[in-house]
């Protein structure tokens, strides 16, 4: 089967695969429609830390072929999207109410049993986040597999596989955003949008949407924006709408210290940032250690969204049928498996809001 395959440091591109048919636990897709997010070039850079060569995609939805020994909660023709984050319901955060952080995924793109169902001429590949769904098939473990009704597009329900889950997730679940507040989201990319939107359902008052593209922050406001900010104005324009006190919500979207610092820095007293934006291994943030208890702000990351997608991806998908989450207007582009590689290179460029690569 063909995958797009990082075989090392800024080299990739679209291989032939060995495809293993699923063990135990273990479900075969038949690939619909897969999400381009950052995390992919996070990987491909080096900015995320991962064994090569692996097949790139976690963000994806489709249709099961098969299903292991075990496997009751799909059954082959089960439309179903492949969270990127696990949810096994067993392990010490799991039963805590904390899925998001699951602590069964694997390690190294592997499968639970430690080995890989890739392999490129005979040597194993891993996959990422246990998936690398952009590519025909995937076989992947069943605790990422989650079944959607039929009705719902595949390639609309694929962005819930991360960027929309992250965003909007973050919003009601991670900041729980109270009705009538002031938010400032900090990247308008494919999360930062789905952030947005989520301000605007959690019923914020009014919603700044900061970037330094104005193509991206024009189309902000087709996702609920009601202030547009250039990101070299943030600071002075968001003091100066708020009357000098700040916004009750910052998210940053983007994994740049200096904005991370920006958006703790135009949060209110007793108001919370919130970190979606996946920075380098090697960066660090600087916040003053007087400031942080005196000024009593909330600095916290969040990690998909919060959410337990057993519970979450219904909700989601119900926002979605109501008109309330605009998954469709997400996405800016299709790509055939075959234009991968400038899928990646546009989303490096912020040429979409969400590329989506359509099999055939």
């Amino acid at each position: 089967m063909k995958a797009l395959v990082a075989q090392e440091l800024n080299r990739f591109g679209i291989e032939d695969l060995e495809l293993a048919p699923p063990k135990a636990c273990e479900v075969k897709i038949k690939m619909a429609a897969v999400g381009v997010c950052h995390t992919e070039l996070h990987v491909i850079n080096g900015t995320i830390p991962f064994p090569m060569p692996v097949a790139l995609g976690h963000e994806g939805a489709g249709v099961v072929e098969a299903i292991g020994e075990g496997v009751t909660h799909v059954q082959p023709g089960d439309h179903v999207v492949m969270a990127s984050w696990p949810n096994c319901g067993r392990c010490f955060h799991c039963v805590r109410g904390e899925a998001f952080i699951c602590q069964s995924q694997p390690i190294g793109g592997l499968m639970v049993d430690g080995t890989s169902r890739l392999s490129l001429r005979g040597k194993p590949v891993a996959a990422l986040c246990s998936l690398g769904n952009i590519a025909e098939y995937v076989v992947c473990p069943a605790m990422h597999v989650v079944p959607i009704p039929r009705d719902i597009p595949l390639r609309a329900a694929a962005l819930l596989g991360c960027g929309a889950t992250c965003g909007v997730g973050a919003v009601l679940n991670t900041a729980k955003v109270r009705p009538g507040s002031n938010v400032a989201v900090f990247g308008c990319g494919g999360a930062g949008m789905a952030t947005i939107q989520g301000a605007r359902i959690a019923g914020a008052l009014r919603i700044f949407a900061v970037d330094v593209s104005d193509d991206k922050l024009e189309l902000a406001k087709r996702f609920g924006a009601t202030h547009l900010v250039r990101a070299a104005d943030a600071v002075d324009e968001l003091l100066r709408q708020t009357g000098g006190i700040g916004v009750d919500y910052a998210f940053e979207v983007v994994g740049i210290p200096s904005v991370v610092e920006t958006a703790y820095s135009v949060t209110r007293r007793g108001g919370m940032t919130v970190v979606l934006g996946v920075g380098k291994l090697t960066d660090n943030i600087q916040i003053n250690a007087l400031g942080l208890p005196m000024l009593g702000k909330t600095l916290v990351g969040s990690l998909f969204g919060s959410v337990n997608v057993q519970v979450d991806f219904p909700k989601l998908l119900g926002l979605y049928r109501a008109g309330k989450l605009d998954l469709d207007g997400m996405i800016t582009r299709t790509y055939t498996l075959d234009q991968a590689v400038q899928a990646v290179e546009d989303m490096e460029r912020g040429k979409n809001v969400r590329g989506v690569i359509v099999m055939d």
